[in-house]
């Protein structure tokens, strides 16, 4: 293929598929981005309201330098596309015994706050805490996150290195245990056990490991102005104005190969879009569930995408609302949450949640009047068949998610209806073979994140991107997926063409 132009299909706007795009196109390469949706952004979805668009989708930014690196690796800048605040209270937090605890971007402001509500002996732990998390962060950055194949015999030969990290790893306790030995008040144990569910786990069966989630979020997070769909508009534009093509409205119905090597993509409206690369930012259980056709249904092995992760329940809309003072990020724990996660383990809504707020609206120094737009999130398990959402399960978790605010002293006018719910069957449909599942394969196990598939596959030529793929899920992680995925092209055309750069544009700056 030497001296031609390469031609990709990237079958997914989504974060990973849009940062694939941008790299791809960049390089020279000839990139054509195909969605069934109206526009970019995958699970960065919103809702009409009366209010303006609300965030139906993820809502917390962290690692901002790699979206700044995206970009810079172009010759580009970030804030030229889109506007970011930096929230200096990271979130605020209930509890049902009525104290409250406020997180901030400044280390020692949190650790003082911790102090005032607990105690210094809990300041003390929680400073304890954040080194583990930063030490633990440290060493798993590069060789995991920032690897586009990471090994177990490189990770293990890694910790050797640093036999502390065995201790602060914990390998044979679950994230609820460490978390119970290294805080003696339980609140801060919740508190800190949440961060399994930004990865669709529970903390009573995720690794001790995962409380390095922690470290990202304390080094920061920002409010996209406008809404975190504007975060996938200004990844859209970028690969516009790299040469990157677009198609809405029609999905991909099937991945053509010839001799074992994708070949061409057919289109739902039965266009056929010769490639000599297919990107595919979709759920990766798609292929095996024979979605994208039968040449390659055979592509990944099922520990890879199974068991599924965690699913929710999603209220978006627009209401007055009454009571405590929210800042952008809240979080209303239940008393004990055994009550949610059992529930869920066994295929249920929970009985009792913890309710994650998002007041879109509000943020530092903002204090809107009148209608405001809310996300409110409470976990819930994924599904394995396809029947619609009840009319009784809806009005269930209204009931269990208003009258628990209320017990907080939050209210809604309007409170809202059931139409403004987004249920796990409904992502079910919405993403085709993900059972609900928001964040890909299950992270339960100390190997979990291994098992995840990489962006190469058995099929040359085929390639994965997105929060299903390594290094999994978040909008961060899923963008790394698609620098992943652009530099195992690049990597693999390069073998086959001397014209070819053998490394990517740019390199990756982290915090």
């Amino acid at each position: 293929m030497a001296g031609t132009v390469e031609r990709v299909v990237v079958i997914g706007a989504g974060m990973g598929g849009l940062s694939s795009a941008i790299r791809l196109a960049h390089a020279g390469l000839d990139v054509q981005v195909v969605d069934r949706a109206p526009g970019p952004g995958g699970k960065m979805r919103t809702m009409e309201t009366p209010a303006g668009p609300v965030d139906a989708g993820p809502t917390v930014m962290t690692l901002r330098t790699v979206f700044e690196e995206l970009f810079e690796c172009t010759g580009a800048r970030l804030s030229d596309y889109v506007t970011l605040h930096r929230e200096e209270v990271l979130a605020r937090h209930w509890w049902p015994d009525g104290s409250s605890l406020d997180l901030f971007s400044d280390a020692e402001a949190s650790a003082a706050a911790v102090a005032d509500f607990a105690g210094a002996k809990a300041e003390r732990e929680f400073r304890g805490f954040c080194a583990r998390a930063r030490r633990l962060f440290e060493a798993f950055e590069g060789p995991m996150m920032l690897a586009g194949t990471p090994s177990q015999g490189a990770l293990t030969a890694h910790v050797l290195t640093q036999p502390r990290l065995i201790l602060d790893m914990a390998p044979h306790r679950t994230l609820a245990q460490s978390l119970g030995a290294q805080f003696s008040d339980r609140r801060l144990a919740q508190l800190f056990g949440r961060y399994a569910t930004y990865v669709g786990g529970s903390p009573f069966r995720s690794p001790a490991l995962l409380g390095l989630i922690w470290h990202a979020e304390s080094q920061g997070v920002w409010r996209v102005e406008g809404g975190m769909k504007q975060l996938a508009q200004a990844l859209e534009r970028l690969a516009r104005d790299k040469g990157a093509a677009f198609t809405y409205g029609t999905g991909a119905a099937r991945i053509e190969t010839q001799a074992g090597r994708a070949t061409a993509v057919h289109l739902d409206d039965g266009t056929r879009l010769p490639a000599d690369c297919v990107v595919f930012n979709g759920d990766p259980a798609a292929l095996g569930a024979g979605l994208l056709g039968t040449d390659v249904e055979d592509t990944l092995p099922r520990d890879a995408t199974h068991p599924r992760s965690l699913s929710a329940y999603v209220w978006s809309y627009a209401a007055r609302p009454h009571g405590p003072e929210l800042v952008h990020h809240n979080v209303f724990f239940c008393d004990d949450p055994h009550t949610e996660f059992d529930p869920i383990a066994g295929g249920r809504m929970p009985e009792d949640g913890t309710l994650y707020i998002c007041a879109q609206d509000r943020g530092s120094a903002k204090m809107p009047q009148g209608l405001e737009r809310f996300e409110i999130i409470m976990n819930g398990p994924p599904v394995a068949d396809g029947a619609e959402a009840t009319d009784e399960e809806k009005e269930t978790c209204r009931t269990r998610t208003f009258e628990t605010l209320a017990r907080f002293g939050l209210t809604f006018d309007p409170t809202p209806t059931t139409e403004w719910l987004t249920t796990p069957r409904r992502f079910a449909k919405l993403f085709p073979a993900s059972e609900g599942s928001l964040y890909g394969r299950s992270p339960h196990g100390l190997t979990a994140s291994l098992k995840k598939p990489t962006a190469r596959t058995r099929v040359v030529g085929l390639y994965l991107a997105g929060g299903g793929t390594h290094p999994g899920a978040g909008i961060p992680m899923a963008t790394l997926s698609g620098r992943h995925a652009a530099e195992a092209i690049l990597t693999d055309l390069a073998s086959t063409s001397t014209s070819r750069p053998t490394v990517m544009p740019g390199g990756m700056s982290t915090a």
